[in-house]
């Protein structure tokens, strides 16, 4: 183990872009095997040698600034994703409206009959069922 810490001393290393990579390379790998299909082989093997590359890299600068690239692109897809299981997750015990004024998202609890809901944002009323 001694031997690896000697090699990654004034390395990169693995970081978010690097796992991203390693995953998609491990689903292009299963679809090249379930296609038969050459061109995703080689793009496998074009990922696999740019996480070797990112990884032994001693530009540490420029990793970080891809990083911090690669992050500012993802972390707006994946705030949404998580709204939306978070969302679904709620439905059953959770009614969502939007505000018809500021289009706000509300969240009321189910079963309350018809009740008023008064918007945080904007303190429109409005009376729905729930």
């Amino acid at each position: 183990m001694n031997w690896f810490k000697k090699i990654m001393t004034g390395r990169y290393g693995i970081d978010q872009l690097s796992t991203t990579l390693l995953i998609v390379s491990i689903i292009l790998s299963i679809l090249s095997r379930f296609f038969n299909s050459d061109i995703l082989n080689a793009l496998n093997m074009v990922l696999l040698i740019a996480i070797f590359y990112r990884t032994f890299s001693r530009d540490i600068g420029k990793r970080y600034q891809e990083n911090i690239k690669f992050l500012n692109i993802w972390s707006p897809i994946r705030n949404k994703v998580r709204g939306r299981i978070n969302r679904m997750k709620g439905l059953r015990n959770y009614r969502y409206y939007k505000c018809s004024n500021c289009k706000q998202k509300l969240r009321v609890p189910r079963g309350k009959g018809r009740i008023s809901i008064t918007c945080p944002k904007c303190n429109m009323a409005m009376i729905k069922r729930t």
